[in-house]
C-alpha cells in the first residue's frame, strides 16, 4: 500500500481515477472494515484504485481541543490494519485549524477530485465533512453531478442490536471490558508503546516488568490485571499486564507493565505492543510484598492457562 502524506503530495497520473472511502477509522472496527470492502470491491469492479483518505490526528483536537477521544490505534497501527484490506492507496491529511474551515464544496473539489481524482466515493451513511459539517452524504452525491463522481453509502453496522462504533469500543475499554471491545473490533485491542525504566519492585519481586510508556493521545484500558501477549524485540511472548498505581506501595501515577513470561533480556528504549486477552481481576493493595508476589504467582499461571499463542483472533 502506498502511503501519501499531505495534500501537496497528491498527485494522481492523469487518466488514472480511483474508489474512494473517506474517515478517521479510529479502531478500524468491524464498521470500518465494511466501508473498506465495499471500496475495494467497487474499485475492483470499475478497475480503478482503491484510495482511503484519513487525518493524522482526531478532528476533535482541533475543533473542541481537550475534549478529544483517547485514540484506539496509533496512525502506524492504523495504516497497517487498512493496508491488510487490499486499500491500494492511504492518504493521511494534516487536521488543522485552516483545513477544519473549508467549506464541503472546497474539500471535494481539492481532495477528492483534484487530489485522488475520484470516480466513486463509498462512506458510511453517517458521514459529515467540511466546516461546521454541514456536508453529507446528499451533499456529495449533488456535487457528484458537477464533478462526474458516484456515491455508495453504507449502512451503520450493528451486532446483536447494537451499533458498533468507536465510542463504544473506548468505553468498554476504560471499564477493563475486553468482550464487546474484541467483538467490535473483530480482534484482540492492542497497545503500542515504548519500554522504560522503572522502579524495580518486579524485579525484586520476581517478576522483572517491562513498563510501557504510551502517548498521552492514546486510550489505555482500565486499571486492572490481564492475561495477554507482548510483542517486543522481534517474537511474542505471553505476558500477565497490570495497568495501575501499585497501591502495595503507597500509589504512583497509573502505568502499564508487563512480565513477559520465558523471557530474559532488558528491553529498555523498545519499542513493544500489548495484546489484551482476558481481564483477571482488579489492582488491589496487599498487606506485604510476600502476600503481592503469592498473588502474582497465581496471575502468571492464569495468564499461561488463559493465552495460546497462534489462537484465532490475532492482529499479527
Amino acid at each position: 500500500m502506498e502511503l501519501i502524506r499531505g495534500t501537496d503530495a497528491l498527485s494522481v497520473p492523469a487518466g488514472e481515477t480511483s474508489a474512494v472511502t473517506i474517515g478517521f477509522f479510529d479502531g478500524v472496527h468491524r464498521g470500518h472494515r465494511a466501508v473498506f470492502r465495499t471500496t475495494v470491491r467497487a474499485a475492483e469492479t470499475r478497475r480503478l484504485r482503491a484510495v482511503a483518505v484519513t487525518f493524522d490526528r482526531h478532528p476533535r483536537e482541533i475543533l473542541t481541543p481537550g475534549q478529544e477521544p483517547k485514540l484506539l490505534p496509533t496512525l502506524e497501527r492504523k495504516a497497517d490494519l487498512i493496508a491488510r484490506l487490499g486499500i491500494d492507496v492511504l492518504v493521511v491529511l494534516e487536521f488543522t485549524e485552516d483545513f477544519s474551515k473549508w467549506p464541503p464544496a472546497e474539500f471535494v473539489q481539492r481532495v477528492l477530485v483534484d487530489g485522488v481524482r475520484a470516480g466513486h466515493i463509498v462512506v458510511g451513511s453517517n458521514f459529515t465533512f467540511g466546516h461546521r459539517a454541514v456536508g453529507n452524504l446528499a451533499t456529495l452525491a449533488d456535487l457528484g453531478a458537477t464533478y462526474g463522481y458516484t456515491v455508495e453509502g453504507v449502512p451503520l453496522l450493528q451486532m446483536g442490536g447494537r451499533p458498533v462504533s468507536s465510542s463504544s469500543i473506548r468505553e468498554g475499554l476504560a471499564d477493563g471490558d475486553l468482550g464487546w471491545p474484541t467483538e467490535a473490533l473483530g480482534r484482540r485491542f492492542v497497545l503500542d508503546g515504548r519500554v522504560t525504566a522503572g522502579a524495580g519492585r518486579g524485579a525484586r519481586l520476581g517478576y522483572p516488568t517491562a513498563n510501557l510508556e504510551v502517548a498521552p493521545s492514546m486510550l489505555v484500558p482500565g486499571e486492572g490485571v490481564y492475561a495477554g501477549t507482548a510483542f517486543a524485540a522481534g517474537r511474542e511472548h505471553v505476558a500477565a499486564v497490570n495497568i495501575g498505581t501499585n497501591p502495595t506501595f503507597g500509589g504512583e501515577p497509573s502505568h502499564v507493565e508487563a512480565f513477559l513470561l520465558d523471557f530474559e533480556g532488558d528491553l529498555r528504549g523498545e519499542p513493544m505492543a500489548v495484546e489484551f486477552w482476558e481481564r483477571l481481576r482488579d489492582e488491589a493493595k496487599f498487606d506485604s510484598a510476600e502476600s503481592l508476589s503469592r498473588q502474582i504467582a497465581r496471575d502468571v499461571e492464569r495468564t499461561r492457562a488463559a493465552v495460546r499463542l497462534g489462537a484465532p483472533g490475532r492482529v499479527r
